[in-house]
């Protein structure tokens, strides 16, 4: 759905859930993903890009949204930015890391109030469908957006097709 919606740019803080994902997207000439040092970071990156004429998706996990309130609501909530984030949910359905359960509690909260649009992905069937209408309307709109990736989702293999397709 990435290619389908003509999101090229990809940076992303590394993630061992994600790591299949973000091995097919640097195999895809299709794509520019690089690795920043900080979520902010590469909230700032795809912002300029899609000022630039670029469309793009941050990738990251469930403790990198932690540091984000900041950053989305005085640029892309503020501006009317198409900024995508695709966040690997943790925190949840066994967790052993306090830290990511306390993000995990708060992460969805915050995206609310910041009239984000966020959808969770559970299953791969409704991945493409799910994926393609969030990127479309976060386009059509000019507003940022939301794709949080279920542990009953990344945790098998077969993700990476649907959404790099």
């Amino acid at each position: 759905m990435l290619k389908a919606n003509e999101v090229r740019l990809i940076p992303y803080v590394p993630d061992n859930v994600l790591k299949p994902l973000i091995a097919a997207i640097h195999a895809d000439p299709f794509f520019h993903a690089f690795t920043v040092a900080r979520e902010e970071e590469a909230v700032g990156v795809v912002a300029g890009a899609w000022m630039a004429g670029t469309k793009g998706m941050v990738l990251m996990q469930t403790s990198g949204f932690a540091t984000l309130a900041n950053v989305l609501a005085s640029l892309p909530c503020a501006f009317q930015i198409p900024v995508l984030l695709m966040i690997s949910e943790r925190g949840t359905m066994g967790e052993f890391n306090l830290g990511q359960a306390a993000v995990w509690r708060t992460m969805r909260p915050t995206l609310e109030a910041l009239a984000m649009e966020h959808h969770v992905i559970t299953r791969l069937d409704e991945c493409e469908f799910i994926m393609d209408r969030t990127i479309r309307q976060a386009h059509l709109t000019q507003m940022p957006a939301a794709l949080i990736l279920s542990p009953l989702l990344t945790g098998g293999k077969a993700v990476t097709r649907q959404v790099v397709a």
